[in-house]
């Protein structure tokens, strides 16, 4: 593999409404570090892109998040939302993941009915009036762009829906939760291009109402549908620009080989 500066980086300045910030975040896997001084500022309303390599450090990176690290490693820093740092050990780690929802790369949806996917965790929740669960159900079924495709067979089991499917309804499931920030890792690698394509549709849509966070490892998916990505490599944020900016002109000589190809 080729050696980069990695004391070098680009990372532009966010002049947007800002939904989450991170402030040296560093991550350890026992005496594995596995990510540098990350700081990165998440615009609101926007698809931001987390690429690179595989163990590069994107996916830990997006799990530090919300918190999906904890108990699996060590994890230093800041992470900013709404004032409040929720990296922080008394942060009640539930109440986080009601604002920022996780969508997974594989489909996994309960084994339970359609309904029962989108209203399991609301009931949990303490939703309990039968008009408002069915109003909840059907509004995030459709920003999910599902609703149309299950609406007469809500009753049936979700496992019996196509893997496109199962994902949409995940993140039916996880909007209907009402967050303000989606994060989402590599949620189309296991789908069909025509999966594929619905699911980057949804995320557009999505994203008029929701801060959007997405790990891909697909660099032809970030361009389509990102309006900022950050480039990862061995654990560093090498550089964070407009898409349009990382795929066109990067500043960075190792960011300009990852999406040329010319990388390895």
């Amino acid at each position: 593999m080729k050696e980069y500066n990695l004391d070098d980086s680009y990372i532009t300045d966010i002049t947007e409404e800002s939904a989450l910030s991170t402030k040296d975040i560093q991550v350890f896997y026992g005496d594995n570090h596995a990510i540098f001084d990350a700081n990165l500022v998440f615009p609101r309303f926007k698809i931001t892109s987390l690429i690179g390599a595989s163990g590069s450090g994107k996916s830990t990176f997006l799990r530090c998040l919300n918190r999906m690290n904890d108990k699996i490693a060590k994890v230093d820093g800041k992470i900013l939302y709404r004032n409040v740092d929720i990296n922080a050990p008394k942060t009640n780690v539930y109440e986080v993941r009601k604002h920022i929802g996780m969508v997974f790369q594989r489909p996994n949806p309960f084994a339970k009915s359609i309904r029962d996917n989108i209203t399991f965790a609301l009931k949990n929740n303490g939703v309990k009036d039968k008009e408002e669960l069915n109003q909840r159900l059907e509004t995030s079924l459709k920003e999910a762009a599902l609703w149309d495709e299950v609406k007469d067979n809500l009753d049936k089991s979700a496992l019996a829906l196509s893997g496109g499917q199962q994902q949409r309804l995940c993140i039916a499931r996880s909007i209907a939760m009402r967050p303000d920030i989606l994060l989402l890792d590599e949620p189309a690698s296991a789908l069909d291009p025509i999966s594929t394509s619905k699911i980057e549709e949804t995320l557009k849509k999505l994203s008029e109402q929701y801060t959007i966070i997405i790990v891909t490892h697909n660099l032809q998916q970030a361009s389509r549908i990102s309006d900022y990505t950050a480039f990862f490599h061995l654990g560093h944020i090498v550089e964070y620009n407009k898409t349009v900016k990382v795929f066109t002109n990067p500043k960075m000589k190792a960011t300009d080989d990852y999406v040329s190809g010319n990388f390895g």
